[in-house]
């Protein structure tokens, strides 16, 4: 992920801030009926995925992607606010039914936060590439796989056959540090891109640990295992596509069209499709840019792509986010 992508939702407030219901369009309550989903591995094979990144690192191994969507299946996570930033987040295994608070902000229970109403909603880890149609899921995991691709490419521009190379960005000088509370970055600790999504900056590496783990240490402490471990890689990557940050919603629930844009999003002519997906992963480098903006073009190329070889067309597609506001 490009280095300015997280930059907005950390820098804003100092601990992950979520938007509510409305924005985020996720639902209160866990999906029970897990068991009509449409696994993503019954339309993708070892060898469509050795196929689709033929050039890829061996580290990002199908195996690997398909053990993350195994583990990450099994997760929830409800988010509920009180007053404007006091958080409690509540982790629960679907598979032992064991629920987990995971954060409680210090004021959660003062008075004057228990006064102002509360919102709520699940994150659903399962519902990656699985909640809709077979049709629908296709065309998420195509969206999914373009911005993989693009943050890890190293190879012919346009042959769109140079995905899932680099395990972390180049530049491993910088630390990508920021304040936050609720996050706080180790001594020592350098959180640059890695794995797929190129997760960056603490906050993102605690708010993840939290989510794939309970435990908001595990990455702080020791945030090389996303480079070294492929499952934990990759249960980044579908951290980052299920979770909606500051003020935006989720990729997940974009592709899907469970996102629908609110009164501002439509003045800033954010509208649902692939270019809203671009918007939310590196919308302040490559949106509202013009048509001509390459990574945004390498993107949607990327989607293209994968769209044709996963056997679907996205006909109304609004790929583009050129004369989108980011966020």
């Amino acid at each position: 992920m490009k280095k300015s992508k997280f930059i907005i939702s950390f820098f804003l407030l100092a601990a992950v801030i979520f938007t509510g219901l409305k924005c985020a369009g996720t639902t209160n309550k866990t999906d029970n009926a897990s068991s009509a989903k449409i696994p993503v591995t019954s339309f993708l094979s070892e060898e469509q995925f050795n196929a689709l990144f033929p050039q890829r690192n061996k580290f990002y191994s199908y195996t690997a992607f398909v053990k993350a969507l195994k583990d990450m299946g099994k997760i929830t996570v409800k988010i509920t606010r009180r007053a404007t930033s006091v958080y409690q987040f509540i982790r629960t295994d679907k598979s032992t039914g064991r629920s987990t608070i995971i954060r409680q902000d210090e004021d959660w229970n003062e008075d004057w936060a228990k006064k102002k109403p509360d919102s709520s909603y699940v994150i659903d880890y399962g519902n990656f590439c699985s909640e809709r149609d077979l049709q629908t899921d296709k065309k998420e995991l195509a969206a999914f796989f373009a911005h993989i691709a693009h943050e890890t490419r190293h190879g012919e521009n346009g042959k769109y056959n140079d995905g899932l190379m680099f395990i972390h960005e180049s530049n491993t000088s910088l630390p990508y540090i920021s304040d936050n509370d609720a996050y706080p970055a180790v001594a020592g600790k350098k959180y640059y891109g890695r794995g797929p999504l190129q997760i960056s900056y603490n906050g993102n590496y605690g708010y993840a640990s939290d989510c794939i783990f309970g435990d908001k240490k595990i990455l702080l402490n020791n945030p090389d295992l996303v480079e070294t471990d492929s499952v934990v890689a990759f249960k980044t990557a579908i951290y980052f596509w299920m979770t909606p940050q500051t003020f935006k919603p989720s990729a997940h629930d974009v592709m899907i069209g469970k996102w629908q844009p609110n009164a501002a999003d439509k003045a800033a002519n954010r509208t649902p499709g692939f270019g809203m997906t671009i918007n939310i992963v590196n919308g302040q480098v490559e949106c509202n840019k013009g048509e001509s903006m390459f990574s945004m073009n390498d993107r949607i190329g990327f989607y293209q792509y994968f769209l044709k070889a996963l056997g679907i067309t996205d006909a109304n597609c609004a790929c583009s986010c050129a004369k989108m506001k980011y966020y």
